[in-house]
């Protein structure tokens, strides 16, 4: 058994903010697997399901996201799994949008729901980093991060969840480098289909001029008989 996390901000308001890309991972990982309809449990949305062989729980913290880890504690304490057993999706700032990572531990890199669940969970948990991109500007990171998915970053961001939950198998197998291969696979850009120039065909040798005819052929003479000699 797996239980793999995303997370959120409850709510209407929240639902389309790039800091709710979690919660987005995991509603596509229930939608192409075919889970039951999510449950209330654990101050959060609760589905169970297989992918591909392998059991998976789905939770979506209901806490808001700086407490995420008050609903992943006992997820985790009632089903008797370890940190190895969890795997949590969520936003990252530092990566360009569109981009995927995966990682076992390390910092929560000021990310407050990966704050909180280390301190209820400890740090050896797997990770799943979606790409949102940096404003450029520390100034605007909470508008950002609070802010909707624009028109143009939704392409991006629909192939980067697909990627993520055609492969949620490889998730609860926690093999990282093929997850992480298939996603860069499936989410990379289209590449220019457009024909490359090809060499010019070399001219046709210019076709010989023809030959004035000779006044002193065949036909020549047989007009000259007809029509006589104009000298």
């Amino acid at each position: 058994m797996h239980l793999i996390v995303g997370l959120g901000n409850p709510g209407k308001k929240y639902e389309n903010n790039r800091h709710n890309v979690g919660f987005m991972a995991v509603d596509a990982i229930a939608r192409r697997h075919n889970f039951p309809s999510f449950r209330e449990k654990f101050s959060g949305l609760l589905a169970d399901g297989t992918v591909d062989g392998e059991r998976i729980l789905l939770l979506a913290p209901q806490t808001f996201m700086n407490a995420s880890g008050d609903s992943v504690g006992p997820a985790m304490k009632f089903y008797k799994l370890t940190p190895d057993d969890v795997t949590v999706i969520y936003d990252e700032l530092d990566l360009a949008p569109g981009k995927v990572r995966m990682k076992t531990g390390g910092g929560h890199g000021g990310h407050n729901g990966i704050r909180s669940i280390e301190a209820h969970i400890g740090k050896d948990f797997h990770r799943v980093r979606l790409g949102i991109g940096h404003p450029g500007d520390k100034a605007r990171v909470h508008a950002h991060v609070l802010g909707d998915f624009s028109k143009a970053e939704a392409p991006g961001r629909d192939a980067m969840i697909d990627a993520v939950a055609d492969n949620a198998a490889l998730l609860a197998r926690k093999d990282a480098n093929n997850f992480m291969n298939r996603v860069a696979l499936a989410t990379r850009p289209a590449i220019d289909q457009e024909p490359k120039a090809t060499k010019a065909a070399p001219k046709a040798p210019p076709a010989p001029a023809k030959e004035k005819p000779s006044d002193d052929g065949p036909m020549a003479g047989m007009l000259k008989k007809f029509f006589g000699s104009k000298d």
